[in-house]
């Protein structure tokens, strides 16, 4: 089973905005896909309540007490996670993942969240049994601002405590394409192409690390 996470402490980064637009994606590709929502806020449960079954199945689950009871004919996990995760919890999540997607939102706060964030990730990320790939993304970007500019220089040159740079994939605007495609329960995939060609083209890089070994552990 596939299993992606789309995880970033920092509240409002737009995590459920990624993993719905990622099981849509996965979903719309003929996979059975289980999209497990694990934030209180319930977001990605509400996306699901609202899609027409004319579209794309994707099974939803809640997660309580911390139990993922996925069901055994899926073929792609997606995990949207909760802001302020505790360790212990953080850990749980990270087990069950190949890939993880950061989204990262350009603001001061957000980039030093981030800071933080990826250094507690790295100082445990040995003692976790699977060998999970990152990659992040910038999300929400106001384009041809300073502080996005400062995001994606800060984004490209992270580094792993291997010394390799870790994946920054792309950069998303705020786009009102994401609120229409929220609004009715569907993805960026499954709008008008004439009205999302730019952002399908934003979704590509990282459309295509998923797709590829670099995502999946060795």
């Amino acid at each position: 089973m596939r299993t992606i996470i789309v995880l970033n402490p920092k509240g409002g980064c737009g995590k459920s905005t990624i993993a719905t637009n990622v099981a849509a994606y996965f979903s719309m590709k003929g996979k059975k896909v289980t999209l497990a929502d694990c934030d209180p806020q319930g977001s990605s449960h509400d996306w699901l309540s609202i899609r027409a079954d004319k579209y794309s199945a994707i099974n939803g689950i809640v997660v309580e007490n911390e139990r993922l009871k996925v069901p055994r004919n899926t073929e792609v996990l997606i995990i949207d996670t909760p802001a302020a995760l505790e360790d212990k919890r953080l850990r749980k999540y990270l087990r069950k993942a190949q890939s993880l997607i950061m989204p990262v939102v350009a603001s001061p706060i957000d980039i030093r969240a981030a800071e933080r964030f990826l250094d507690e990730l790295f100082s445990f990320k040995g003692s976790i049994n699977n060998k999970i790939k990152i990659a992040t993304i910038a999300n929400r970007v106001r384009e041809d601002t300073l502080i996005a500019a400062k995001l994606e220089h800060y984004l490209y040159n992270i580094k792993l405590p291997n010394g390799k740079k870790l994946p920054f994939m792309t950069m998303l605007r705020s786009s009102q394409n994401y609120i229409n495609a929220s609004e009715r329960g569907l993805s960026i995939f499954e709008l008008p192409p004439s009205k999302t060609y730019y952002d399908r083209e934003q979704w590509a890089p990282l459309l295509r690390w998923l797709n590829s070994k670099r995502s999946i552990p060795g």
